[in-house]
């Protein structure tokens, strides 16, 4: 009986033993098939990823193309016939408004709203709607907004902070009516007392104060998605002549300008500067031939490469006097494309934008400009619009109680 127990118990190992065996054996078999060569990889391209805004671009005419370079004034109150042949016809990128536009709040939201409305009716990209709101004695804005002490009282204060919430406040007041870029901080230093343009638009004679407390201002527009537009490059500060009315001459060379003039527009491409405009004003020592306005010397070569400035170059207005007692405004605007600029500012008259527009399709048809610096400007103008997530939909007409109350308190807090 135990010899029979033990023979069975041996033949239950056995069985257990092989079916252990036959199991380890089946799992090598799988692992070896698991570690087999790797699938093969699909050799086919992966799509490239296109740039949406190079692909708009691609799709633009060139008439498309031109309108976006340029900024443009218009008459009255009400959107007329010219101001409507500017989006429809010449395609144009932006507005400024001038007190001309401005009667009041709600005045001023039904245009803001009816330009975004036709432009949106063209498929077009997003309007500049712009203003010079500078504080002082510039300004345009409607009464019901609070207004900015002038920057010479900003820049006495000495308190960079509360420039910055001026900018901020002032922004967020801008932007309630649907504006979404100011001409402004002046970037100008004040070391001329008899200048008779520039004054009291400027935070100091100290080009260290000028930067210091410009570069807030613009930093507190930029803070309320307002694009502020520094000027006037390279430094319109120390000149005797009213480039509204003729052309005023700086005998400065480099050497003084690094030292003085262009610290503060340094200062304000080191700390993200969007746009610049440039002012009308002419450097025989850079460049005896073009005043800065259409000087590849003054906007390339040193605003561009000197100061590693990348973003979007903008005119002063070309129908300045500076500008149309000297040159055809046309010419002007050709001129200052292949000297780098991307915005044409035309402040004032149908005619004048009509003609700064043929004149550049003109330019491009002799060659005397190219697509490829056309697009060049087209890309710089989209992305910042992007940047400030420019849109055509309808403002209402603001609640400015707690706006204003900010801008007054700032207000109060520069006085000692």
């Amino acid at each position: 009986m135990r010899y029979t127990v033990n023979k069975s118990f041996r033949a239950l190992c056995l069985t257990v033993w092989c079916a252990l065996l036959l199991a380890g054996l089946t799992s090598c078999i799988g692992s070896k098939q698991e570690s087999g060569p790797p699938a093969a990889v699909s050799e086919e391209p992966q799509k490239e990823v296109k740039d949406p805004i190079q692909e708009r671009i691609e799709r633009m005419s060139q008439s498309e193309k031109i309108g976006q370079m340029m900024l443009v004034g218009l008459d009255g109150y009400e959107l007329g016939e010219n101001a409507r042949a500017l989006i429809d016809t010449y395609r144009v990128g932006g507005f400024i408004f001038y007190k001309r536009n401005i009667n009041d709040g709600l005045q001023l939201v039904e245009l803001v709203n009816t330009l975004k409305a036709v432009n949106h009716e063209r498929g077009a990209p997003p309007l500049w709607l712009s203003v010079d709101e500078e504080g002082g004695r510039v300004t345009r804005m409607p009464a019901e907004l609070a207004k900015v002490p002038s920057a010479e009282k900003v820049g006495k204060a000495g308190k960079p902070e509360l420039a910055l919430h001026i900018g901020q406040a002032l922004g967020e007041g801008l932007s309630a009516f649907g504006l979404n870029m100011n001409f402004a901080p002046v970037l100008d230093v004040n070391s001329n007392p008899g200048n008779p343009v520039i004054g009291n638009r400027s935070y100091d004679s100290n080009a260290e104060r000028v930067g210091m407390m410009g570069v807030q201002m613009m930093m507190g527009l930029q803070s309320s998605q307002v694009v502020p537009v520094v000027k006037h490059f390279p430094g319109h500060g120390d000149t005797s002549v009213d480039s509204h009315i003729g052309l005023p001459v700086v005998n400065h060379d480099l050497d003084r300008l690094r030292s003085l003039e262009l610290k503060p527009f340094a200062e304000a491409v080191r700390s993200g500067a969007d746009a610049v405009m440039v002012a009308h004003i002419l450097l025989p020592k850079l460049d005896p031939e073009a005043p800065a306005t259409f000087s590849k010397p003054v906007i390339t070569e040193l605003l561009r490469k000197e100061l590693g400035f990348t973003g979007v170059v903008i005119t002063d207005d070309l129908t300045m006097g500076a500008i149309v007692k000297h040159y055809d405004i046309g010419q002007a605007a050709v001129r200052s494309v292949e000297a780098g600029s991307d915005v044409l500012l035309v402040g004032h008259g149908f005619d004048e934008a009509v003609s700064v527009f043929y004149a550049l399709q003109q330019a491009v048809s002799d060659g005397v400009l190219t697509v490829e610096q056309l697009d060049q400007s087209v890309d710089r103008i989209l992305r910042l619009k992007e940047k400030y997530k420019l849109d055509d939909e309808n403002k209402a007409v603001p609640d400015l109680i707690r706006i204003n109350s900010a801008i007054r308190s700032a207000v109060t807090s520069l006085d000692p």
